[in-house]
């Protein structure tokens, strides 16, 4: 599956030693998923996904669809230069998802309120009809201080 014709779509950011199940190309075993970035701050990813990711014969197994949307929702977060974790994650299968076939996954911030992002996510087939569907909401991470650190470890003692 490629571009529709009137998209501006970027490269997002990979970092070659990531080790992500989902986007790490440094993960032989992983999915290697690869993001776009629209024009509108969405993400977009072309993907393939091959047998071994398989449930029944022919089509991915529900849990990697639940990763695919899990990734992408990740990655609409990251596009706005921030870190997070899945907090909650509800999918809707609404069709197979084929192996071996081109599927565009897109995900999209929907609303943000401190360090709370609700996210939602879709997976197409090459007709653009909708075969999954995830919302989540993801908390930004914010690096720890090297004081709160010690603090924290004072208190546990």
């Amino acid at each position: 599956m490629t571009k529709t014709h009137d998209e501006d779509l970027t490269p997002l950011a990979h970092v070659a030693q990531n080790r992500c199940f989902g986007c790490g190309l440094a993960n032989p075993s992983g999915l290697q998923l690869y993001f776009l970035l629209h024009e509108d701050r969405s993400v977009v990813c072309l993907a393939t996904i091959p047998d071994t990711f398989e449930g029944h014969p022919g089509y991915l197994h529900g849990g990697i669809i639940a990763t695919l949307l899990d990734e992408t929702m990740s990655k609409a977060v990251r596009a706005r230069g921030l870190t997070a974790m899945t907090r909650h994650l509800e999918i809707d299968y609404k069709r197979p998802v084929p192996s071996h076939t081109p599927i565009r996954i897109e995900g999209h911030v929907a609303r943000s309120e401190g360090r709370k992002h609700w996210v939602e996510a879709k997976i197409l087939d090459g007709s653009l009809s909708m075969l999954a569907s995830g919302k989540g909401l993801f908390v930004e991470v914010r690096p720890e201080s090297p004081g709160r650190k010690v603090n924290a470890e004072r208190q546990e003692t």
